[in-house]
């Protein structure tokens, strides 16, 4: 029996969990796909000779805050399960080239709070299907979501007939030297940066406040707020909304984050520093020129002007001039920068 659980934004991690399942089954065994979003991991119990999967996105190099707390969470074993880990990481194809993402800490993280936990890890397996991070690029396009997709579904079902058959698939370990390199960017991601991208969201005045994104959010991260959605810093950057909106309203404010982040950098290195600490003996003698705790002061400082702007221009958008500007200056306003949505069952059938 394998219970294979999956947290998904846009689909990807959704659709690897199915062809695990499918891969089982079509050998005669049991298999279920299980959604973290809608499990309550304190009622799961696991039983002998009950195989495991997890399978879920890459956010800054490791998994999402969701999925982490469901493994932290995950009950222990006495029974030496087996565990196989699945990580989407975002792959591209440049000029017929498959360019695979990088998973951080993800599978390390996993694999090490599994074992601690009693199970055997048997597959650690990233997943290079296509990135549905639009804010920072466009959607790929459907050629190419094609030929990724038959490319990672082939891989990852060999993977599930080497579990079958008794191997192990460990691929992920073959990049351990650039995850670790890049190890370091997964904390400041987990502190601060998913809360930068949290607050990057908007609606256009296309939006009719219909709700969909305040439905299909697997975090219940978005609400509406004088009629116009607003996402807290619970969002998971997971996509979904973006990528589903049925009016294509939802932008990512680029020239808002971009203006933010210029505006907050002068105004610490020219008014904070110089001016307040001196008035405030208690920081200024906290040694706040060591590098670990200027980043802490300047992040925590960030932050909390960071929501107070992000509620301000969420009140701004109500007036027409603000929205424009912030729509206009907005790449994923524009045609070119095309949405994302992974493919259902059927639709890789040539």
């Amino acid at each position: 029996m394998l219970r294979m659980y999956y947290f998904s934004g846009t689909g990807n991690a959704r659709n690897v969990a199915r062809w695990m399942t499918e891969a089982w089954r079509a050998r005669g065994r049991e298999a279920e796909e299980i959604d973290i979003a809608a499990t309550d991991v304190d009622a799961i119990t696991v039983r002998p000779g009950e195989d495991i999967g997890l399978a879920s996105p890459t956010h800054g190099f490791n998994f999402p805050p969701i999925t982490l707390a469901f493994l932290f969470a995950f009950p222990r074993t006495s029974w030496r399960n087996r565990v196989c880990i699945l990580n989407t990481r975002g792959g591209v194809r440049l000029f017929g080239v498959y360019v695979p993402g990088l998973s951080g800490v993800a599978q390390l993280l996993a694999a090490l709070v599994f074992l601690l936990k009693g199970y055997r890890v048997v597959g650690m397996r990233p997943v290079d299907l296509p990135s549905s991070w639009i804010s920072l690029h466009p959607g790929l396009r459907d050629d190419t979501i094609r030929a990724i997709y038959e490319r990672c579904e082939a891989a990852t079902r060999r993977c599930a007939n080497r579990l079958l058959d008794g191997g192990r698939d460990l691929r992920a370990l073959f990049d351990l030297p650039q995850d670790l390199l890049i190890a370091p960017i997964s904390i400041g991601y987990y502190l601060v940066g998913r809360f930068l991208f949290a607050k990057s969201f908007i609606a256009s005045a296309a939006c009719d406040a219909c709700g969909a994104c305040v439905t299909q959010c697997p975090v219940h991260a978005v609400r509406l707020l004088a009629g116009r959605p607003f996402w807290s810093h619970r969002c998971e950057s997971c996509m979904r909304c973006m990528n589903h909106c049925p009016k294509r309203a939802i932008e990512t404010a680029h020239g808002f984050v971009v203006g933010f982040l210029v505006a907050f950098n002068v105004a610490v290195a020219a008014l904070v520093y110089p001016l307040v600490l001196p008035l405030v003996p208690v920081l200024s003698g906290a040694g706040l020129g060591g590098t670990a705790t200027r980043f802490a002061f300047e992040s925590a400082l960030m932050l909390a002007v960071l929501f107070l702007s992000y509620r301000l221009l969420h009140l701004g958008l109500r007036f027409r001039p603000i929205e424009r500007l912030a729509v206009l200056t907005s790449l994923t306003h524009f045609a070119f920068w095309r949405r994302y949505r992974a493919p259902h069952r059927g639709q890789l059938t040539r």
